[in-house]
């Protein structure tokens, strides 16, 4: 049987009421807090990938020699130095656990209602 692909009154009656909106704007959709892991662990990825070059660069003057090494210590007592290594670890931190979250979903683990419910703080 071979089926039409002309649209039926019904099914243009059905796509004519449907009023989606044309542009969502992600701030204002209520997600999952599980939505909200998947995105930031895509985004902790893209920064601790974009971090390597800082972090290989400050590796690099540490390791020049004595003056380098010197540089380096300053450079990291400077507050704005600790705040950005505070968040590089909150980023790590973040990433890794959600990975490993990720990881466990993928083996079916802790993904029955029951198990679920037994760790909320994990979501």
């Amino acid at each position: 049987m071979v089926q039409s692909l002309a649209r039926s009154k019904k099914t243009e009656r059905m796509v004519d009421n449907n009023k989606r909106p044309v542009f969502l704007n992600l701030l204002q959709i209520h997600m999952p807090i599980t939505a909200v892991v998947s995105i930031l662990h895509r985004l902790t990825g893209v920064l601790m990938f974009l971090s390597i070059p800082l972090l290989v660069k400050l590796l690099s003057l540490s390791a020049s020699g004595e003056e380098g090494f010197a540089q380096a210590l300053e450079l990291f007592r400077h507050p704005f130095s600790q705040l950005l290594l505070y968040l590089l670890l909150w980023i790590l931190l973040h990433h890794l656990l959600a990975g490993i979250r990720f990881l466990l979903i993928d083996m079916e683990i802790g993904v029955a209602r029951q198990q679920a419910r037994a760790w909320p703080g994990w979501c």
